[in-house]
């Protein structure tokens, strides 16, 4: 079941992951620390921990870069008892002219989506709740009349199915990856109508053979995932946010003619996320 919200606010629409980005919400780590493991990128930096100061400086950055580049950036209030509120993405998800939010996938975020909800009906966003099981927009990456949605520890199969049933009018995919990879945009991402950076070791045979009929795709190697290459942010006219420290993804990027925006976030991918986690896109052009 789902709660339909319907706002006054006209301007959302995502029909993509790389139409010129408009308006996005992010929220800066002002409490964020390694809290309860939940990721292999966590469990490698447990000890060391975030430096917060040098996090916010980072996440600063982040965020002028995107003003830089004419977008709108909101902020969620970063509350000390969600110390992974940094990563947005995961908590809704924009698809056509709807902001979708439901339950976080771990306890250790339970709540967050709360905080979301109140910001959308404050601005009066169209918004649907769904009220199954959990689903994290992580999992989620929009691509025209299709959706495809990592099957992961964080978003299950249930809920697919009630989206499904929320968007007759789209073919949403499920995609099973390896679990150990948290989210699909952990191990998948869409750049443009043809081109996909991809980790291939993270799917079955079948369902990479499947992305890959679609997409002219970017194999991202192992220590490049694990310094998450593939979770770039598109922000339109092949412009791609991306870690200084993917020297082949960045290499690969400009050789298909993107124009690749450097940004060091590095203290924030300790936890397990980069720039698409860390942004949750409101307001995309559309494609045609």
């Amino acid at each position: 079941m789902a709660t339909v919200i319907k706002g006054e606010y006209k301007h959302v629409n995502c029909d993509s992951e790389y139409g010129t980005l408009k308006k996005v919400i992010v929220c800066e780590p002002r409490y964020m620390k390694i809290d309860e493991i939940i990721n292999e990128t966590q469990r490698h930096f447990a000890k060391d921990n975030i430096n917060m100061k040098r996090a916010m400086k980072q996440h600063q950055h982040f965020v002028d870069t995107m003003k830089a580049n004419g977008v709108d950036v909101y902020k969620l209030p970063a509350m000390e008892k969600f110390p992974e509120q940094v990563f947005t993405r995961d908590i809704g998800f924009t698809i056509g002219e709807t902001v979708f939010v439901s339950r976080m996938g771990s306890n250790i975020r339970d709540g967050e989506e709360k905080v979301l909800r109140n910001w959308l009906l404050e601005h009066q966003i169209n918004l649907s709740l769904i009220e199954g099981d959990r689903i994290e927009g992580g999992d989620v990456i929009v691509h025209g009349d299709t959706v495809y949605i990592g099957v992961s520890g964080r978003t299950s199969e249930e809920t697919i199915q009630e989206l499904q049933s929320q968007l007759p009018h789209m073919n949403v995919v499920p995609v099973p990856f390896d679990p150990i990879y948290l989210h699909l945009d952990c191990v998948f991402n869409i750049l443009s109508e043809k081109d996909a950076l991809i980790y291939k070791h993270a799917f079955e045979e079948k369902d990479y053979q499947m992305l890959a009929s679609k997409f002219n795709v970017i194999e991202v190697e192992k220590e490049e995932q694990f310094t998450m290459g593939t979770n770039v942010l598109s922000i339109g006219n092949k412009k791609v946010l991306s870690l200084p420290v993917n020297k082949n993804v960045n290499a690969a990027l400009r050789e298909r003619g993107y124009e690749v925006l450097e940004v060091d976030i590095s203290e924030i991918i300790k936890s397990g996320g980069s720039f698409r986690c860390c942004s949750m896109p409101l307001y995309r052009e559309e494609m045609h």
